[in-house]
């Protein structure tokens, strides 16, 4: 438990959304309690929310990843947000574990949308003032908010966890596509770890992808693949399958968001996965067996709790 000096948090309030897991969390690590709130559907699916708690002059923070569906979880938070306004909060913080929409960060078409820049701009026009989130697929969505943006990276808690469960020089770390790469040997250099191994894939329709060529050797080699995160899980599971192919002897996949669409639970539950490690900033369903979670609430707490501490 994170040492916190409940003084320089006389002014924060804590509100969550629908993952109250999570919040409470958070909550706890901060020795503060969740402020109540209410959030209520009609018959015709409009949504009402009401913050119950006198919020007036203190720096809120909102805390909700966008689950799937996004759009039922994202448009909650928005009315939280012009709530916490209306009510003559200081500031408007937004604590989004996994930031849905990040992966459309440019015109991979014609005539298509820049929908994470839609999001951002969205964001700012109900006033919020800070939004701190973990591995943005792409770093370069920082750029399209108006407002200050925390990104925070896992790279040196996925090394801890690494070191703390393989034994030195029994693992290879693994990309599982060409734009991962750079994650993947941060991750690397930090257990010391000169085997890096590539696959290259050809992606045919959305959220699926076929393994072409694999660069570097994984035979008789336990084989980490890291990612950012893992939807349908068609890429990661196309990986472990072309690896064990290979001749590798165990496969894990390391990645942060566990977004799990799709037939995700039923691709991760093939053989050729062994261990799947995953943080929380997503609900994940209990019946997957092999899945190992590294818990995110104490980094969050610790970026909140900065905020405060060094004002």
């Amino acid at each position: 438990m994170m040492k916190v000096d409940k003084s320089c948090l006389k002014n924060c309030i804590l509100i969550s959304g629908t993952d109250q897991i999570l919040s409470q969390k958070i909550a706890d690590n901060l020795g503060l309690k969740l402020v109540n709130r209410t959030s209520d559907t009609f018959s015709d699916g409009e949504v009402h929310v009401q913050i119950l708690d006198d919020i007036r002059g203190k720096d809120v923070f909102i805390i909700q990843s966008t689950n799937p569906p996004i759009d039922q979880h994202l448009f909650p938070v928005l009315l939280l947000a012009d709530a916490a306004r209306r009510g003559f909060a200081k500031s408007i913080n937004l604590v989004i574990p996994y930031f849905g929409y990040a992966r459309q960060d440019r015109m991979a078409e014609p005539n298509t949308p820049i929908s994470s820049k839609v999001i951002a701009d969205i964001l700012h026009s109900v006033a919020v003032n800070h939004v701190i989130t973990i591995d943005l697929h792409s770093a370069q969505t920082q750029g399209f908010f108006d407002m200050t943006i925390e990104n925070i990276t896992l790279e040196k808690q996925f090394a801890a966890y690494i070191e703390k469960h393989y034994k030195k020089d029994s693992f290879a770390i693994a990309s599982p596509d060409a734009g991962g790469v750079k994650r993947a040997r941060k991750i690397a250099d930090l257990v010391h770890c000169n085997d890096v191994i590539i696959i290259d894939k050809n992606r045919y329709v959305k959220n699926k992808s076929k393994v072409m060529n694999i660069i570097g050797d994984p035979k008789d080699k336990n084989i980490i693949i890291i990612d950012d995160m893992i939807d349908t899980a068609g890429t990661i599971c196309h990986a472990a399958a072309a690896l064990k192919e290979k001749g590798a002897n165990h496969v894990s996949v390391m990645a942060t968001h566990p977004v799990f669409s799709g037939n995700a639970y039923e691709n991760l539950s093939k053989e050729d996965i062994d261990k799947i490690i995953v943080t929380n900033t997503l609900t994940v369903k209990p019946e997957l067996t092999k899945v190992d979670f590294i818990d995110i609430s104490e980094i969050l707490a610790e970026n909140i709790y900065q905020i405060f501490s060094h004002k």
